[in-house]
């Protein structure tokens, strides 16, 4: 069943850390559920684990932006 391990939020970051989740953490709960949804048999399980897979894909592409704009923004002011 495409259900994934509890993710933890990742707290605010210190400069020169990194978060408790990272997209590559996300990518591989998309990866789980592409494979949970090419196995299954049943429509509806599929249906949920592809939309599960796009969710994941999307929480990886946003902690992508977040960590661009906050080193763009780091860059720029000198201050994180």
């Amino acid at each position: 069943m495409c259900r994934a391990a509890p993710v933890r939020r990742a707290p605010p970051t210190s400069p020169g850390r990194q978060p408790l989740v990272q997209p590559s953490d996300f990518r591989a709960q998309a990866a789980r559920c592409r494979t949970e949804a090419d196995a299954s048999t049943l429509n509806n399980v599929r249906e949920r684990c592809l939309r599960a897979e796009a969710a994941w894909l999307e929480m990886a592409q946003r902690q992508e932006r977040v960590a661009k704009a906050r080193a763009e923004r780091e860059t720029r002011t000198g201050h994180p």
